[in-house]
């Protein structure tokens, strides 16, 4: 039986055409972009290339687009880097729900000294502004808070809290790993000073990323060196990954609208499928505020990953791929007020661009057999 994949959140396949774009830069390509030979100079011009579509897709500017090794990396940059720089101001606020390299990222500055404020979330998986705003002052020098949750797919209001915090003259960076390439993300519109993005959650490749620092903001480098990357990164740039990454915004802001409308369509026929299948099954987080690809559902009287272990053709996941060995509830989900024997019956199912009908209605006929047998 050919096997199904919904882990998409986790990590997407490279576009053909992302390839295709990377290959020469693997071979006859291999210029040092510092050099001034034509060799060098192509390699040059191919990461300008890249910086403006990767720019185009969040509507920045390319001189904003720094890359990085990955989102991870992207984060830590922005956050450490912009607590780093300020001396006067030196709290965080962030979320329950985080990513686990922001939450390890507060989780150091607190150690050092800084303040942190955890805001918690609704039962929704939605944070409300207003509980940002009752610990916004003169004090706080970032808020940092994930744009869509990559476990539950709930979006977050990034843009109501980013004007929030610009009344006390507070920087704002938002993960938004999960989001860019599903729905439209617009710095303008969000209202952020950086944002990171993660090339493998698109169809890009893994082990590069890239942050958005809004012009005028100074972070303070993780690493020193050269001058790569404003400064913000040195080391000789890895061109065929920021090649790829580039081509992979490209092609994502060509397909952008049909994708979240395809996305949403088959989510949902899975949702309704599996709900007719299993009942008390239950959709974590808002029904309407989320990813259109994203679905966490909570298995009634089971393990989530004693019906994905009877599922070998299956693959999709208990929580992020980053707790994927854990037999614990995901704090994300317990952070919602859900119960740990509610949370352990949890399974995350993200569909992708190749994911069709038939390979939805086989994964809901699949979970539910797989439940029933769990359950017997």
């Amino acid at each position: 039986m050919q096997s199904i994949y919904l882990d998409h959140n986790a990590t997407t396949p490279i576009d053909a055409a992302v390839l295709e774009a990377m290959l020469p830069f693997l071979r006859a390509e291999f210029g040092n972009p510092a050099s001034a030979y034509a060799l060098g100079r192509r390699a040059g011009e191919a990461i300008a290339r890249a910086r403006g579509e990767v720019a185009s897709l969040i509507g920045a500017r390319p001189e904003e687009i720094a890359f990085t090794g990955g989102a991870t990396e992207a984060t830590n940059l922005a956050i450490r880097g912009a607590v780093g720089n300020d001396r006067q101001r030196i709290g965080v606020v962030t979320t329950s729900i985080e990513h686990p390299a922001t939450e390890a990222c507060c989780n150091l500055l607190e150690r050092a000294g800084h303040p942190v404020h955890h805001v918690r979330v609704g039962a929704n998986g939605i944070v409300a502004p207003g509980r940002v705003a009752e610990v916004l002052d003169a004090s706080i020098v970032l808020v940092t808070i994930i744009h869509a949750q990559n476990e539950i797919g709930t979006i977050q209001p990034v843009g109501d809290i980013s004007r929030l915090a610009k009344r006390h003259g507070v920087l704002v960076h938002t993960d938004a790993a999960q989001s860019v390439g599903k729905i439209p993300v617009d710095v303008e519109a969000l209202c952020v000073d950086l944002l990171t993005i993660a090339g493998h959650k698109l169809y890009g490749p893994k082990g590069v990323g890239a942050l958005f620092v809004r012009k005028g903001i100074e972070l303070s480098p993780l690493v020193v060196g050269a001058g790569q990357e404003h400064g913000l990164r040195p080391g000789t740039e890895n061109v065929a990954n920021i090649v790829g990454l580039g081509a992979a915004c490209a092609l994502a802001g060509q397909s952008l609208e049909q994708f979240g409308g395809q996305m949403r369509k088959l989510s949902l026929l899975l949702l309704a499928r599996l709900q007719a299948e299993v009942p008390g099954l239950r959709l974590v987080g808002d029904a309407l505020q989320r990813l259109p690809n994203t679905l966490n559902v909570l298995f009634p009287g089971a393990s989530g990953r004693a019906v994905l272990e009877a599922c070998p053709n299956l693959m999709a996941s208990t929580g992020s791929a980053c707790h994927a060995e854990s037999e614990e509830p995901s704090s994300i989900l317990t952070a919602l007020g859900i119960s740990r024997e509610l949370a352990l019956g949890a399974v995350r199912l993200s569909l992708g661009r190749a994911s069709t009908a038939a390979e939805v209605e086989r994964a809901a006929c699949q979970l539910s057999a797989a439940w029933r047998r769990v359950r017997a």
